[in-house]
């Protein structure tokens, strides 16, 4: 296979050739944005356009985004708000390790809420526990991700709002996996904070926001210096939020792709289950991103379809890139009660902007041929 393929954009997003461009030209601007003199009003002026920009793909307003180093110190400044006093704290059981390691609030004021097995959180329980709390003179504060970034389950987050909101609490949602495959609107969501990376986009790795919304505010983790309306002190990174910008706006543009995209994944999954008819796909029966699948091999290992895929040129991971390298079970197929035979062999597929058939088919090769050879050692 002379081309490789490269199927794993969860992990993170080829870098876009125009990112690359703005990237490399805004290295000239090295005023410090918080000089007033011409150069430092230029940087400020790059750094303030791609602010709206980052804005736009949400439907923000502009002063509300917060530049932060990526989606994992967004999530943790959004977990820092209101934490200590009365506030309790609760995400779903699927939530990114950043998110569930609750930030500044202790474990005795966190509460995780489980997942259906279709990794969708289940909402009865969550207004349970909310309620609970609210009669104990708690606040919630209710972190839940747009879209899991190991199935592609996309959460019901208006919901959650409505609920949360009701309940007097504050909602953040982690959208760094849903931004630029559904149409995000701060609004619509009710959300209070929602946390994005640039990398995900076709970014620069290294930079991400924190989006507020209805009126919410934050406590800053890095204190010292005014920059970020004093909600994240320190020089900013002109170069990557510029990039982080233009990625941004070219996201938000290929949302119209997103349907061409999920035809593909579509093309994949029916493909991977004709050559491993016992396979499963999670999370199927529920609405997911166009451009992941959580396919399994039961029997298999994940770790070698994952190797094997990739000596033959297809590029994917089993689950979260941020767990990779530790023989453990995904903490979101567990949460969702899958079988241990099925969850260890269950990689992670996902499309992007530069995906084309040819793609696909290189994966179903690779897969058939790699299935052919395991079968004999699944069986045993």
């Amino acid at each position: 296979m002379n081309q490789r393929s490269y199927l794993d954009y969860n992990a993170t997003a080829p870098l876009r050739a125009e990112v690359r461009e703005a990237f490399a030209a805004t290295l000239y601007l090295y005023g410090n944005p918080s000089s007033v003199h011409a150069e430092g009003r230029a940087a400020r002026a790059a750094i303030e356009a791609a602010r709206a920009k980052v804005a736009g793909l949400v439907c923000a307003r502009t002063e509300d985004v917060i530049f932060t180093s990526g989606g994992t110190e967004a999530n943790a400044l959004a977990l820092a708000a209101q934490a200590g006093g009365a506030w309790h704290c609760y995400m779903s059981a699927v939530e990114h390790p950043s998110v569930l390691s609750g930030g500044r609030f202790y474990p005795e004021t966190t509460t995780r809420i489980p997942v259906t097995p279709d990794g969708v959180v289940d909402l009865e329980i969550l207004a349970k526990e909310l309620e609970k709390h609210h009669l104990g003179g708690w606040r919630p504060f209710v972190s839940l991700m747009a879209a899991n970034n190991e199935t592609g389950a996309i959460q019901p987050v208006a919901e959650t709002s409505k609920i949360v909101h009701s309940a007097g609490g504050l909602l953040h949602t982690d959208a760094v996996q849903a931004a630029g495959r559904i149409k995000l609107d701060m609004a619509a969501l009710g959300a209070d904070m929602l946390s994005l990376s640039a990398h995900k986009l076709g970014g620069p790795k290294g930079v991400g926001a924190l989006v507020l919304g209805n009126g919410a505010s934050v406590e800053p983790l890095v204190k010292g210096g005014a920059q970020e309306r004093r909600k994240r002190a320190g020089t900013e990174n002109v170069a990557g939020i510029v990039g982080f910008g233009v990625a941004a706006e070219l996201a938000a543009a290929d949302l119209a792709k997103m349907g061409t995209i999920a035809a593909l994944r579509n093309e994949l999954e029916k493909g991977a289950l004709t050559i491993a008819p016992d396979a499963v796909v999670l999370a199927a029966r529920v609405k997911r991103l166009p451009n992941t699948t959580c396919i399994a091999v039961p029997g298999a290992k994940a770790e070698t379809l994952v190797i094997g895929l990739d000596l033959a040129g297809v590029a994917v991971s089993s689950g979260s890139a941020c767990s990779s390298g530790k023989v453990e079970a995904s903490h979101v197929l567990s949460a969702m009660g899958v079988a241990e035979e099925i969850a260890q062999g269950a990689i992670r597929v996902s499309l992007g902007f530069a995906t084309k058939r040819a793609d696909i088919e290189n994966f179903l090769k690779a897969f058939a041929e790699l299935i052919k050879r395991l079968r004999p050692r699944v069986a045993a």
